[in-house]
């Protein structure tokens, strides 16, 4: 039985260097401004320093002009954390985390209206 662990153990290690993904963080949407924004998020940060934000495939926006993808800290929307425009309105979505974001910095995930300048949606992170 023993062996069995030990080996099981082994592949567990091999398979983590293997893929290169380390612990994530998520969080689930809540909508804002009057908007409906439902789904789940995820952040994985990887071996090799890189890291990506996942929209789940529950995830759901009822629309707007200009939506963006970012971080956020403490309630509020952070413009250099911008990770893109929201690439569709429902469903799973990656976004590469630039190198010059910190992941560490920030606690939220942002849904942004750019245009209005009013989030439409936020995952507090844990």
């Amino acid at each position: 039985m023993k062996i069995l662990i030990n080996a099981f153990l082994a592949l567990s290690l091999t398979m983590l260097a293997t893929f290169g993904a380390s612990a994530g963080t998520s969080g689930s949407f809540i909508g804002k401004s009057d908007h409906i924004t439902t789904g789940g998020v995820t952040i994985v940060k990887n071996a090799d320093g890189t890291a990506t934000v996942t929209l789940d495939e529950n995830f759901s926006l009822d629309g707007a002009p200009d939506p963006r993808v970012a971080f956020g800290k403490d309630g509020s929307y952070a413009p250099e954390a911008d990770l893109g425009v929201l690439q569709k309105l429902n469903g799973k979505q990656v976004y590469t985390v630039p190198a010059s974001v910190n992941i560490e910095d920030y606690n939220e995930i942002y849904i942004w209206c750019l245009k209005f300048s009013v989030p439409l949606g936020v995952a507090a992170l844990n």
